[in-house]
């Protein structure tokens, strides 16, 4: 009769660990799930970053070049008034 009750308690531990495990792999998948979102999610706002810098990036150089231009104008202008005025 021990050996009858001992076999029912083992059949009862293991469908309580199977349910556990279960449980815990539910839980796992969730947030995997969560993570890919998030993870996703992140690569697209990179990507939209990367682009932006892409087209900024020969912008910015060809500022600097407008910028040098102008400055080497003005300071040719600065100087012709200054010789013109003594």
């Amino acid at each position: 009769m021990s050996m009858f009750a001992l076999t029912w308690i083992g059949l009862g531990c293991w469908g309580v660990c199977f349910w556990w495990m279960h449980r815990i792999s539910a839980r796992q998948e969730a947030m995997l799930k969560e993570l890919h979102e998030m993870t996703t999610r992140i690569e697209r706002l990179s990507q939209a970053e990367h682009d932006l810098i892409r087209d900024v990036h020969p912008k910015v150089h060809e500022i600097k070049e407008h910028v040098e231009n102008v400055a080497e104008a003005v300071s040719t202008q600065n100087s012709a008034a200054k010789d013109a005025s003594s």
